[in-house]
């Protein structure tokens, strides 16, 4: 008995080691990708993330909170600070707050997926069908000529070659990815064109006067006074503007009319404005290029080419707003065949093979996914790091910037970090409770946070406004 006691200390302390030496050499490759600068600030990463997966899914959650951190730092150790601030990251929190932050008192958060939404079996393997937007949902439906109804979708699916489906759902206008493995992705034409692109693209911009928006040098509130313009959605894009939001952005984020997101709102709007403009209508266009005249960064999770369908497209905006930080997101990268495709979190996880790597780790007979959706945080953390590194060019040379991130090269990161100790589970780390933080008040309920995963010296993560639903906010700049 003591001598498996001494080996199962022994194996914990080895495991801790080599999660925070993961941790460290991926916060290191994004760093590299981050405009080359390197950390400023003292990184410090305590507590053991517990997720078990095929993958090393904590250190990854880790690292990416770490480089908005250093990011943080960097941008205040340009001001009047003689040493950079120290940066600590909870590993046990941060498992958290990637799975959510928030805890419900007397009430429930609705179900995040609908009754249609999963993975199917077809005829020569697995498929993925994200039904949770209406116009994908019937898109599915249709290409199956079934009802809405499990049995009758599962039935359906069977008579189907998955890929066939895939592409024929796509087609239609909906999400459905079918399960490849590691190798297939590595050979398919858009696993190449992912491997060659940067994590982080970026390129300077147009210039202008580098104290627009600029951040108070000094200040617990660093971002107080930038505006950031928010036109993302599930799941990567409301995570980075809320850690913005959390360091005092005025974040004002948009919405079409006829979209929602009842489970994710409680959680992603967190310290936002949320308002409605139709992108698609003359009028709305008019006022979404009046916000952005006065934005100091905007943070978009659009496909590749839907805002220059919009007549929206890069040079637009950069001619309209000189000097903006324009942080731009897409599922499966900026090149080749798929660089338009709509895709998820979860379909990204199927298509590049983490799906089909956790079914085998788990000795599992179907998918077996990541146990949250961590390209979805974690891309949403770089995405963060992004945005504060521009506001420092932006403030060091008087230059507008552009970053462009995808979730598939984020999935391709951890990939090749290489396995995790722990067989695949498809059950996430149970979270941290929550007991003495404040009450929020909000129109669904009361509720508690849980505490911010992050610590910047001089600098702590707050939100001054309650999460709230989409829509309740009038499509205007405070002041």
């Amino acid at each position: 008995m003591l001598r498996r006691s001494r080996l199962t200390v022994l194996v914990c302390c080895l495991t801790m080691a080599l999660m925070a030496a993961t941790a460290s050499a991926l916060l290191e490759e994004i760093e590299a990708a981050l405009a080359g600068r390197g950390t400023l600030a003292p990184v410090t990463m305590v507590g053991e993330g517990s997720a078990r997966s095929a993958f090393a899914v904590s250190a990854l959650a880790q690292a990416s909170v770490a480089a908005a951190g250093a990011a943080m730092a960097s941008l205040m150790a340009e001001g009047d600070l003689s040493t950079p601030p120290a940066v600590t990251v909870d590993g046990v929190l941060t498992d958290g707050w990637f799975q959510r932050s928030i805890r419900p008192i007397g009430w429930e958060l609705p179900p995040v997926w609908d009754a249609v939404a999963g993975d199917y079996e077809a005829e020569d393997g697995w498929i993925k069908l994200h039904t949770n937007a209406p116009h994908h949902r019937l898109a599915a439906l249709a290409v199956l000529d079934a009802p809405a109804d499990r049995e009758a979708v599962t039935k359906a699916v069977a008579g189907w070659k998955a890929e066939v489906l895939e592409e024929a759902v796509v087609a239609a206008g909906g999400a459905a990815a079918a399960m490849r493995s590691v190798d297939d992705w590595r050979r398919h034409p858009q696993g190449r064109a992912v491997a060659a692109e940067p994590l982080v693209h970026w390129e300077r911009t147009s210039r202008c006067d580098g104290s627009v928006g600029h951040p108070p040098a000094g200040a617990d509130r660093p971002l107080a006074g930038v505006r950031v313009l928010d036109l993302t959605r599930v799941l990567a894009g409301p995570v980075a503007t809320r850690l913005l939001a959390g360091w005092g952005a005025d974040v004002l984020r948009i919405d079409p009319p006829d979209w929602d997101e009842p489970a994710l709102a409680p959680d992603m709007t967190l310290g936002k404005r949320c308002a409605r403009v139709d992108l698609r209508a003359p009028d709305g266009r008019d006022r979404f290029l009046d916000l952005l005249r006065s934005a100091d960064v905007l943070v978009h999770g659009y496909r590749s080419d839907a805002l220059d369908g919009l007549g929206l497209g890069a040079d637009l905006r950069s001619e309209q707003r000189p000097c903006l930080v324009d942080v731009s997101l897409d599922a499966y990268g900026w090149s080749g065949p798929w660089r338009t495709r709509r895709g998820f979190d979860s379909l990204v996880q199927m298509s590049v093979g983490i799906a089909d790597a956790g079914r085998r780790a788990a000795g599992s007979d179907r998918p077996v996914p990541l146990p949250f959706q961590a390209l979805d945080h974690a891309t949403g953390y770089l995405m963060a790091a992004a945005a504060i590194r521009g506001l420092g060019l932006r403030r060091t040379e008087g230059t507008g910037s552009r970053w462009r991130l995808s979730l598939a090269r984020t999935a391709m990161m951890l990939i090749d970090a290489g396995v995790a100790r722990a067989p695949a589970t498809p059950e996430g780390a149970a979270p941290p409770a929550v007991v003495d933080a404040p009450i929020e008040r909000t129109v669904w309920g009361d509720a508690r946070r849980l505490p911010a995963p992050l610590t910047v010296e001089g600098a702590p993560v707050r939100w001054s406004l309650p999460a709230r639903p989409l829509g309740s906010d009038q499509p205007l700049w405070e002041g």
